[in-house]
């Protein structure tokens, strides 16, 4: 598997090149954002994009491959913010690691998020079950992974739509951030892990809400977690 890394500081791309070649990843190298969009096509199957980087940033270069592509995008940055984070969801990224960051931590969230796009990239015949869900204006097909508002569709990251059928799937059901977390991710709990799923939500509610104070769909459970009734 292709995994390109694009950071403007060759010593963390050799760090991080190090730890996934003895996972036997094949490993493509950028260290601005026009070297990623030259490189794209190249069959990758997941990409690693710090977010400050020369002539194109990261959150510019997620938009772009997003106009064409759906592999998993995991942005590496020394912002902290959560609006830092929502802005990187927004633009299609699935994941987020801040720097500094543990490697062991990098390669665990490469495998999982490659695994997730596995599962939900297999076609409608590879699944067991074809299952339409409404839910108020809302059509979910979760074998084509594709949401409808008024008939009109929802663009949602794998990760958004991910979320969102875990809840659809088991409504009434409480969720708390962490067996969200570890259920979608398929791995457990890291540091920050929490404070992504919250973005996720915030990000998720932002596109299917009406009105995100008051909605209608993935409610609060304060102090426990979140549900779809």
């Amino acid at each position: 598997m292709k995994i390109l890394i694009a950071d403007d500081e060759k010593d963390i791309r050799n760090m991080i090149k190090l730890y996934l070649q003895a996972e036997d990843y094949e490993i493509l190298e950028a260290e601005n954002g026009q070297e990623v969009l030259s490189l794209i096509d190249n069959m990758i199957d997941l990409v690693i994009l710090d977010i400050m980087m020369p002539k194109l940033d990261g959150i510019q270069v997620c938009m772009k491959i997003r106009e064409k592509y759906r592999m998993p995008i995991i942005f590496l940055t020394a912002k902290t913010e959560d609006v830092d984070k929502l802005t990187g969801f927004s633009s299609g990224g699935d994941d987020y690691i801040v720097k500094p960051f543990n490697p062991i931590d990098l390669v665990s969230r490469v495998k999982a998020n490659i695994r997730r796009y596995r599962s939900y990239s297999q076609s409608p015949s590879e699944q067991e079950n074809s299952q339409k869900i409404t839910l108020g204006e809302l059509s979910v097909d979760l074998n084509s992974r594709t949401v409808y508002k008024y008939g009109n569709e929802i663009t949602l990251t794998k990760t958004e739509f991910a979320i969102f059928a875990l809840l659809l799937q088991n409504k009434g059901k409480v969720y708390s951030l962490e067996q969200i977390y570890t259920t979608v991710w398929n791995e457990n709990c890291i540091l920050n892990s929490e404070s992504t799923v919250s973005v996720h939500i915030k990000n998720l509610r932002e596109k299917i809400e009406e009105n995100v104070r008051e909605p209608r769909y993935i409610k609060t459970v304060w102090g426990v977690g979140y549900r779809v009734d």
